[in-house]
């Protein structure tokens, strides 16, 4: 511990030799978890299944064989959890609510008493403590009986979602005014479904994605007007949704290229985004037009992408009170040499990306470190849905067993930094998420690569938390309000 300090000492010592730059005091600052990758208690009292029990339980796809049983048993700990929020001194606290917790069967005729007492102990705590809980309704832990009906390419989905929704907002909509439907719906649906990166891992590309967000963006849809229409009025408060997205970066200024990576933007960020945020609503023009015309040369008789109707589209259009965002990297993007006939997302796409081998890299593989791509995506969100309030909610650096995380604190200065300039540049950010409060469990990845400022001990039955040179960085940080130009 003494280490540390000293290190997080000399950091800020440095720091004030250089110019500081201040955040304004309408930006909020918080950290993030998610409920399958905290809690543990996997089966305590009546919770349910979900698809990540089953995934990890009965395949060997996690990378060291581990899985959420325990995880940071933050179900036992959250105290310790908010503890550690009040020493970083955080705005407000970003967590799941585990749906299989609440409806062990995934439907709403039989509710958990354990799961509802166990969600208001939390958010109470957090009131307590002066800290606002910022709710996610769906965090990828989808309750496995509701897949066993086929999840999100389900069209009843929605339905079951709704009375998820109704059930949460009764339940803690007195004291929770922030909310979140979907965490990452494009992760949700291309990894999930149509690859096998996340469970239920699929593997049914070219169909079960498009499947799959069709009926999760109606369940959004759905979700926000029964909140606007109901509770709203009652509770007050606000509700949207986070998208994930890279900033697709023209490999060079040949207008192909410009153009590929233009059309990557639409694919990834636009899928979800075009349909709620744009002032036409619908999915991009060129992912309908793209992928009608494979549909037909590849001999189905109507595209793999479904359609909405008109009213469909009017009532999906404008379900935001805010744009939840959800970046950590960049892609270089280009035109294939080749145009490739097969049956993917990717292929429908048409675009080859790849990062500059340059660029400085971290545990994962796919997490380099370029900030001014955060700058140009804000910028894009900024130019294409008419500058709308966006909310940072995930935005971190993954390293791998690292008390004195240097490379971590490096990341967080230098994006943020890409931050304050996009609020020169006009963007409307009124909120900053680190991902994450602590290390956790990282999907496939396991307990292989860390994301937290404080360090779990997982082979510790009590799961020690220890802050990281990072936590005191950004303790400072929301303490001053400003931060080293890089």
């Amino acid at each position: 511990m003494v280490f540390i300090k000293t290190i997080t000492l000399l950091c800020l010592l440095i720091a004030v030799k250089g110019e500081l730059r201040r955040f304004p005091d309408t930006l909020s600052f918080g950290v993030a978890t998610a409920s399958y990758q905290i809690e543990g208690a996997w089966n305590a009292t009546d919770k349910g299944e979900n698809i990540w029990d089953r995934l990890t339980h009965t395949t060997d796809m996690i990378k060291d064989r581990s899985n959420g049983d325990v995880a940071c048993d933050s179900y036992n700990q959250h105290k310790r959890d908010v503890e550690m929020l009040k020493q970083l001194g955080v705005d407000y606290y970003r967590f799941s609510i585990s749906w299989s917790r609440i409806l062990p069967d995934g439907f709403s005729n039989r509710l958990s008493q354990d799961g509802i007492a166990y969600y208001d102990s939390l958010i109470n705590d957090l009131l307590v403590a002066n800290i606002t809980p910022f709710a996610t309704l769906y965090h990828w832990d989808l309750p496995q009986r509701l897949q066993d009906l086929g999840g999100w390419s389900n069209p009843m989905m929605a339905d079951y979602f709704l009375d998820f929704a109704e059930v949460v907002f009764e339940a803690f909509g007195d004291r929770v005014q922030n909310w979140l439907t979907f965490n990452e719906p494009w992760v949700v649906c291309l990894q999930g479904y149509g690859g096998v990166g996340k469970a239920p891992a699929l593997n049914m590309s070219g169909i079960a994605e498009y499947l799959c967000a069709h009926n999760l963006i109606k369940a959004h849809a759905m979700a926000y007007h029964l909140y606007d229409d109901v509770y709203r009025p009652l509770q007050g408060g606000r509700i949207g949704w986070t998208l994930n997205s890279n900033w697709h970066e023209p490999a060079n200024q040949y207008p192909a290229d410009i153009e590929a990576a233009e059309r990557a933007m639409q694919f990834h960020l636009g899928w979800f985004g075009h349909p709620v945020f744009s002032t036409e609503g619908d999915y991009p023009q060129v992912m309908k037009e793209r992928i009608a015309k494979r549909s037909l040369e590849q001999g189905y008789p109507r595209s793999r992408l479904p359609e909405f109707t008109t009213e469909e589209i009017a009532y999906i259009r404008g379900t935001y009170d805010f744009f939840g965002l959800n970046h950590y990297t960049t892609t270089l993007v280009r035109m294939p040499t080749t145009i490739s006939k097969e049956l993917s997302y990717y292929d429908d796409l048409g675009t080859e990306g790849f990062e500059d081998p340059a660029w400085p890299g971290s545990a994962s593989v796919w997490l380099k470190v370029v900030p001014w791509g955060f700058r140009n995506l804000l910028n894009w969100i900024k130019e294409n849905y008419y500058n709308p309030e966006i909310i940072v909610f995930e935005n971190g650096f993954s390293d791998r067993d690292n008390k004195d995380d240097v490379d971590r604190i490096s990341y967080y200065n230098q994006y943020l930094n890409a931050l304050l300039d996009a609020l020169e540049d006009g963007c409307n950010v009124t909120a900053y998420t680190a991902w994450s409060l602590m290390d956790n469990f990282e999907w496939l990845q396991g307990y292989t690569e860390r994301f937290g400022l404080y360090y779990v001990d997982f082979n510790d039955p009590r799961r020690t938390r220890t802050p990281k040179a990072s936590a005191f960085y950004y303790k400072s940080i929301l303490e001053s309000r400003t931060i080293e130009r890089d």
